[in-house]
């Protein structure tokens, strides 16, 4: 029997986009869709507002309402596209209600309540949930995934930028007193479907944003293990992002260390795709599951550069990447 599966904050790119993978998965039956109360698409078909769903998924998106414990009894796992204080306030409920949740916001990704107040601007009322959550990067924490109720599921910058650096973080190639440089650009979708001057396609040129108070770079710190430089980027184009990334090597590091590292993390890892020569661009992984990593070096340096779909393997795809493994299927069912 399928497992009854709902998006909460269903409009957005990344709600469009669980729409569309759970609408086409052998093991997992999408019954709601949903949106905010005071949503100005409640009650229209998704496909009213994503024109490439329709026949594909036709199903409205229903406002949320007061009492939520009917949608969370009636739900086996439910998938979050919605702000970092939403997330905060519903999750909980799910879980009471034996709903697994599979949380696509920040509200669950770093295990301190302090990270919350200076990165998110809230306070954090669920210490316990923090110290139960598991962070969905799910190349690296596959284990942990098939046993929680609980995923908070890797930003789209922390994804590219992890599954790039740790495989020679935990090889031990990296001389780390000198920082690694993540320098990453993001398509505009990042930024949501929500109006916004900033990011307007008009107004957008590429610039940098966040730089050193950008709340990924803590994310991915806390999780690579090793701290970090990060500067995020817009770019003019819908989506994709892609990870530039400089690091020193420790002395006699060999190019062949660092495939045998790449392989020794990422045989059987289907999601990651390692380039044996050349380095991956945005057009080789859009609409696509994939991260892709490939690598350069010289005088003792590397240059690393990762590439995603940030609306997929940085978001939704991850997410069903993620409920495929705690679920005990392959973990690219529905995926490829």
């Amino acid at each position: 029997m399928a497992q009854k599966a709902i998006v909460v904050g269903a409009s957005g790119y990344t709600g469009a986009e669980l729409a569309k993978i759970l609408t086409r998965h052998p093991e997992f039956e999408l019954t709601g869709l949903y949106v905010s109360t005071n949503s100005q698409d409640a009650d229209k078909p998704i496909s009213a507002l994503y024109p490439q769903l329709r026949t594909i998924c036709d199903l409205p998106l229903q406002p949320l309402p007061e009492d939520l414990t009917e949608i969370a009894q009636n739900a086996d796992l439910a998938f979050f596209g919605t702000a970092h204080e939403v997330s905060h306030n519903l999750v909980p409920i799910f879980l009471k209600n034996g709903c697994k949740a599979f949380d696509l916001s920040g509200a669950f990704r770093v295990n301190n309540v302090d990270f919350y107040t200076e990165y998110y601007g809230f306070t954090h009322q669920y210490p316990e949930l923090l110290e139960k959550a598991v962070y969905g990067l799910a190349e690296w924490n596959h284990e942990k995934i098939a046993q929680t109720d609980l995923v908070a599921v890797a930003g789209c910058y922390p994804t590219v930028s992890q599954l790039s650096l740790k495989p020679l973080i935990e090889n031990d190639l990296l001389d780390l007193n000198q920082l690694p440089v993540i320098n990453a650009v993001s398509g505009v979708s990042g930024a949501g479907r929500k109006a916004s001057l900033t990011s307007s396609f008009c107004e957008v040129s590429l610039n940098a944003y966040g730089v050193f108070n950008h709340r990924h770079q803590p994310e991915i710190a806390v999780h690579l293990g090793a701290e970090v430089i990060f500067t995020p980027h817009l770019g003019n184009f819908k989506r994709g992002i892609l990870a530039t990334i400089t690091a020193k090597l420790k002395a006699g590091v060999t190019d062949e260390q660092i495939r045998a590292a790449y392989r020794q993390y990422y045989a059987g890892r289907p999601l990651v795709r390692v380039y044996q020569q050349g380095l991956p661009s945005i057009k080789a992984v859009e609409f696509t599951p994939y991260c892709d990593i490939g690598f350069a070096t010289k005088n003792g340096h590397i240059i690393v550069v990762g590439a995603e779909d940030n609306l997929l393997k940085g978001a939704a795809a991850q997410a069903v990447q993620c409920a495929n493994i705690r679920y005990g299927f392959n973990e690219v069912l529905g995926l490829i």
